[in-house]
């Protein structure tokens, strides 16, 4: 790209992408229960999580949201307050249903010290960002290059297990899976 091409694209106010559809926030086994089996009908699915940030040294807090979603719908599973997993067990090790998401390794290692799973059929975006040729492979660069809209990182190092979730928090959250979501259908069938 000549550099004439690169400044005029940097002066184009990009518009900020933000979930569209209906968010459901899960805040016991019952709510979960009640969404599995949609859960499960679903062939692709945006992946993420959400931990509380740790400010010292040495400080570390679980996984408190995981966040699935759909073209229309973002679930928001407040991990805290669940205490049968066997229904996302059931869907991280069905490999027939995908879970995309960006800088995977990390939440599925600290979602396995919640419940034990084997994942299968997980991808990770920066994987195939690279196979693209890809400049970006963060969320946020990837969402810049791809659908010309960008993300707000504002929310991120928020209390996630706080009592009660802001709206941003949950807007953020929905946002970050169903991103995830939108970039791998543009990259895989465009």
């Amino acid at each position: 790209m000549s550099d004439e091409k690169s400044e005029v694209l940097a002066k184009v106010k990009l518009d900020l992408l933000s979930f569209p559809g209906k968010i459901h926030l899960i805040d016991n086994d019952q709510e979960l229960s009640a969404i599995i089996d949609v859960l499960k009908s679903e062939k692709e699915l945006g992946f993420d999580t959400e931990t509380r940030p740790a400010f010292k040294k040495g400080e570390s807090y679980p996984v408190a949201l995981l966040q699935l979603a759909t073209d229309h719908d973002a679930y928001i599973i407040r991990l805290k307050k669940i205490h049968n997993f066997s229904g996302i067990k059931d869907i991280f090790e069905n490999p027939d249903i995908v879970k995309v998401g960006a800088a995977i390794r990390d939440d599925l290692k600290q979602l396995q010290k919640l419940f034990a799973f084997q994942p299968h059929g997980f991808i990770e975006l920066q994987t195939v960002a690279k196979h693209k040729n890809l400049k970006n492979i963060g969320l946020k660069g990837m969402t810049e290059e791809v659908l010309h809209g960008t993300i707000t990182k504002g929310p991120k190092t928020t209390n996630w297990e706080a009592s009660v979730l802001t709206e941003k928090q949950i807007i953020y959250a929905a946002t970050d899976a169903w991103i995830g979501l939108k970039l791998y259908q543009k990259l895989t069938r465009d």
